[in-house]
């Protein structure tokens, strides 16, 4: 096995410190994607993926991503709530991958609420 140099150990802990604060604290941002059963059967996953892949070429650290439960409106699946600091969450509906890249792009980095998807504010 090679040995680790340095830098090795500093990227390792780059890349720890930020998939962490995905989870904890530090974050100004929280987008929770909705995955009950409903939630999943309707494609929750490709939303959650697109978001991912969003977040990852974004490089934000202060963006927080959640896998949460059913919200007990399965008609309105795959849904994802967005909270801002500061700001009333937003709900959005019947989200697919490019709805939530548009929802990141422009509401999470923008700040523009995409009322085209909106359900509910909170």
């Amino acid at each position: 096995m090679a040995r680790l140099s340095i830098d090795d150990l500093k990227k390792i802990k780059e890349k720890t410190a930020k998939e962490t604060s995905l989870r904890e604290g530090r974050a100004k941002i929280k987008i929770m994607v909705h995955m009950g059963t409903c939630g999943i059967a309707a494609g929750a996953r490709d939303v959650m993926n697109a978001l991912m892949d969003e977040l990852a070429e974004s490089d934000r650290d202060d963006i927080r991503v959640v896998a949460s439960g059913c919200m007990g409106m399965c008609s309105s699946e795959p849904n994802v709530t967005v909270e801002v600091d500061g700001e009333e969450p937003i709900i959005y509906q019947k989200m697919d991958a490019n709805k939530m890249r548009q929802v990141f792009m422009r509401h999470v980095l923008k700040g523009e609420v995409q009322t085209d998807f909106a359900l509910a504010k909170m």
